[in-house]
């Protein structure tokens, strides 16, 4: 190693000013790729760090041992999290102004966001409440409504402050519940803003609960070595 520094100072003094140049800002360059290359192992790291679970004040989300929240989601403040539910990847729980719950069973898809406001206009509490056996598509935005047991709620829906959707419905994707607005139970509703489409027949809202335990479907999977 000292015979190669020696050999590498004299080509540096006997090369040209241009040369010299050169050489060093090859040498810097390649210094500064090694840098800014992680490692498998840094990039492992960082992807099981992702996941963020931030206490506000004395308020610490909580989650079931039993449900599945996936390593880039972020819970914040007032949260809980119940038994069998999933929260999968991007989303973001933000209970900072009041709870958020996610029920039995519950699954919130990919890159949905969750908030909550201090008050409703409606007086109904505020909280964001899903309850047992929903199913929140992806991307949709939810803020202090309330889901009672037995819902479909399509992607890139948006349910604003005080909107309730009542047991056995089903929102279409893409729809817009405006403040204060009431699903009826066992409707199915779609646009923007929402409008009633049809009463579902008693066969679509058996078929509810079992597209809600996305969950309790990949642990048979991973019992029978199958993988996803």
């Amino acid at each position: 190693m000292a015979a190669l520094a020696r050999i590498s100072r004299q080509a540096l003094s006997s090369a040209s000013p241009s040369t010299q140049a050169s050489f060093l800002h090859r040498a810097l360059a390649t210094e500064a790729a090694k840098a800014i290359s992680p490692s498998s192992d840094r990039v492992k790291w960082d992807y099981r760090g992702q996941r963020k679970i931030i206490p506000l004040g004395q308020w610490l989300p909580k989650i079931a041992v039993d449900a599945f929240v996936a390593p880039n989601v972020v819970l914040a403040g007032q949260v809980r999290v119940y038994d069998g539910a999933s929260v999968w990847p991007g989303s973001v729980l933000r209970g900072d102004l009041n709870k958020i719950t996610v029920g039995f069973c519950s699954n919130v898809q990919e890159r949905c966001v969750l908030h909550a406001a201090w008050s409703s206009p409606t007086g109904l509490p505020a909280e964001t409440s899903i309850e047992r056996f929903v199913t929140i598509g992806a991307y949709s935005l939810l803020r202090s409504c309330t889901i009672e047991p037995e819902c479909i709620i399509g992607q890139h829906s948006i349910l604003m402050e005080g909107s309730l959707v009542e047991t056995h419905s089903i929102l279409e994707a893409g729809s817009v519940v405006p403040p204060g607005r009431r699903i009826p139970t066992g409707e199915l509703w779609a646009g923007n803003p929402a409008r009633f489409v049809r009463t579902l027949t008693h066969e679509e809202t058996l078929e509810i609960p079992k597209l809600a335990v996305y969950l309790e479907v990949e642990k048979f999977k991973k019992s029978l070595g199958i993988s996803i």
